[in-house]
């Protein structure tokens, strides 16, 4: 068996499929890759099945060592790393990958060939930040088997990701957007340096919040929350599978990979879509995944 030796394991790099799903009942959120569409995106250049597990970089990279000869895709943002992104490239015996600070979004995919074998908890290899379920932040020294996940031919030709503008995030309503005006579609909103895996924490123009409290319910991820001081949250990855908080909108399925990229002091606004152009957005994504294999 293969193995990846981390030698700087950066900040909060983790290993990350899809997320375990069907346990929010037990009040345990998917988790899973922060840009999913980067994830999948990865593995399939690689000739991985899509879910395969693969190392998720945040903010800062590191450097990660190759026992054995290795094809491996960087995906995501751009972290500086010396290798063509978005393209299966071989790597030789004893290689190290480094990668540096990021140049563009907030995190970095390295797939690597077979995927990497850690044990699953709940149907998932993905790590839990918060709570360490599925794994902890990678180590300098921790040494990752690698698995045999591929199941096609790698894809060497560098593709073009789809084109993500910048600074927008495209909603349907909420639950409760009868509650609100138009306040969140009016102003532009910071990411502030208190957002994680688990939600956004946004800084802007307060939005008025209706008086009188609501039932704690369900969340979903992208949900938009506003709580009494009028400052949104997104909810993400790592929510909370239940909230009390007024719900306005909710980060359309095609743009939670956007979500994923935002880093602190970035800046956002909200842009109110229909369930229909939702969907459509949403089928020429996975119209363009398809189109790697």
């Amino acid at each position: 068996m293969n193995f990846i030796r981390v030698v700087r394991p950066g900040f909060q790099t983790t290993v990350q499929d899809l997320g375990r799903f069907g346990h929010a009942h037990q009040g345990v959120a998917a988790s899973g890759a922060a840009d999913a569409l980067a994830l999948r995106a990865g593995n399939l250049l690689v000739g991985n099945a899509e879910n395969a597990p693969a190392l998720e970089l945040t903010l800062v990279g590191g450097a990660f060592e190759f026992e054995a000869e290795a094809v491996v895709a960087l995906t995501g943002s751009d972290f500086g790393a010396g290798l063509p992104p978005w393209c299966a490239v071989e790597v030789p015996a004893g290689t190290a990958v480094r990668c540096g600070a990021s140049r563009t979004g907030a995190r970095c995919y390295l797939a690597v060939r077979g995927g990497i074998d850690v044990p699953q908890v709940l149907g998932s290899a993905s790590a839990h930040v918060l709570t360490g379920l599925g794994g902890r932040p990678l180590q300098a020294g921790d040494v990752l088997p690698i698995g045999n996940a591929a199941i096609r031919r790698p894809r060497r030709e560098t593709v073009r990701p789809p084109a993500r503008p910048p600074g927008v995030l495209r909603v349907t309503n909420g639950p409760q957007a009868d509650w609100f005006g138009e306040g969140l579609y009016q102003g532009t909103y910071r990411v502030t340096e208190e957002s994680n895996r688990m939600g956004l924490r946004l800084r802007g123009e307060s939005i008025p919040s209706p008086p009188g409290h609501m039932l704690t319910e369900g969340v979903a991820l992208g949900a938009v929350q506003v709580p009494p001081d009028g400052q949104p949250i997104i909810l993400f990855v790592e929510h909370q599978t239940t909230g009390g908080y007024p719900k306005p909108a909710n980060v359309i399925s095609a743009d939670l990979c956007r979500v994923g990229q935002l880093r602190p002091r970035d800046e956002v606004r909200f842009e109110r879509v229909s369930l229909r152009e939702a969907l459509a957005c949403l089928r020429a994504q996975e119209e363009w995944l398809y189109s790697l294999i």
